[in-house]
């Protein structure tokens, strides 16, 4: 056995890339096919219902008033109640004949069971479900001076997922509806400072395609990766966790630089009424993958010449649809309260508005 596989090592890279070479132009005149018959085919959204969580900003904010462009009905869902009214003006105007507004906890399976529930009470059915809610860092893993964030990064991107889809799956089967993942391309390219939420999305990438799987044709999913995003991480806007309620705090210095969410948003909803299975943006980090495979020591030396250690180190955690923690220790920001709040945890806020 050991001499078999070591034949195949030797054989099997390079014979697979030679084989992907000769049917390269083919495989692209398919896709481009296919891309063409289910944009002229895409799915109709008008008056269908669309759940969208992280909906208060960034991503999740652009997603909604693309879904309203399309006539759908839409819930908005996020910790920050306060801006998803304003939120949900913007998408009846734009189109949206019915909006659900609904403060929960992506991370608490009994939110999210309360508001798929209140969903189907209201509109009878769901047709998409959109996880957007994603919480990123920019530290080093052995600069953590308090564990107790690693949790809290791994439950909104992970089971902040899972959760809702948990819930909203069998009524997603009564309508063939589907499930829309706001992944990133951290999940499998390795960035300097970003250890635990590669981790996350990774393991988030890998629940869906398994998923994928096993719902068969009867759910949807569309798995939509990114690189640097503009939203409120560019605005410097930052949150911190303080028992089950948020504060929020600025952070000035921070500078992160991107492509705008408003072109993300159009491409993810674009891609999942075409029934897309993944969205890229933009797809030219694909090609770093083909390194990853063959040659993963040219990531290596090109991640540490950018990761130099002459670089001054500081902690901040970035929220790509829930901003979170402004850069300083994060013992402090995690267990003392800000001027004006209480520390003394609170039960969490939910609340359910119609607006129309």
């Amino acid at each position: 056995m050991d001499l078999i596989n070591s034949v195949l090592n030797l054989v099997v890279p390079p014979a697979s890339l030679l084989m992907l070479a000769f049917a390269w132009p083919t495989l692209s005149f398919i896709n481009a096919c296919e891309w063409l018959y289910n944009t002229y085919f895409s799915e109709e959204m008008d008056n269908k219902v669309v759940v969208i969580t992280g909906a208060s900003s960034g991503i999740g904010e652009q997603i909604a008033y693309e879904y309203a462009k399309r006539g759908a009905n839409l819930v908005l869902v996020a910790r920050r109640d306060n801006r998803l009214h304003g939120i949900a003006d913007n998408a009846q105007r734009l189109g949206s004949r019915h909006v659900l507004i609904m403060a929960a906890d992506v991370v608490k399976e009994e939110d999210c069971r309360r508001f798929i529930n209140e969903t189907i009470n209201y509109f009878g059915c769901v047709d998409h479900l959109v996880n957007t809610a994603s919480l990123g860092h920019t530290f080093f893993f052995e600069e953590a001076t308090d564990a107790s964030v690693f949790p809290i990064l791994l439950d909104i991107n992970f089971w902040g997922n899972v959760y809702p889809t948990y819930v909203a799956l069998p009524y997603l089967r009564q309508t063939n509806g589907r499930i829309v993942v706001n992944a990133s391309i951290e999940n499998w390219l390795p960035l300097p400072r970003m250890s635990l939420y590669s981790a996350a999305k990774a393991a988030l990438i890998n629940f869906y395609e398994t998923l994928r799987f096993e719902v068969k044709d009867e759910v949807g999913i569309t798995i939509a990766t990114h690189g640097w995003i503009g939203t409120e991480m560019t605005r410097g806007r930052f949150m911190v966790e303080e028992g089950a309620e948020m504060q929020w705090k600025e952070e000035r210095e921070v500078q992160v630089t991107g492509g705008p969410a408003e072109d993300f948003a159009k491409l993810i909803v674009a891609g999942a009424c075409r029934q897309a299975a993944y969205v890229k943006y933009p797809s030219w980090y694909d090609i770093f993958f083909v390194f990853r495979v063959f040659s993963p020591n040219v990531l290596y030396w090109t991640f540490h010449l950018l990761s130099t250690s002459h670089v001054s180190r500081r902690t901040s955690f970035i929220g790509t649809g829930r901003p979170l923690l402004e850069g300083s220790p994060p013992r402090k920001l995690l267990t003392g309260a800000s001027p004006g709040t209480s520390s003394q945890s609170q039960a969490p806020v939910y609340q359910q508005q119609k607006v129309e």
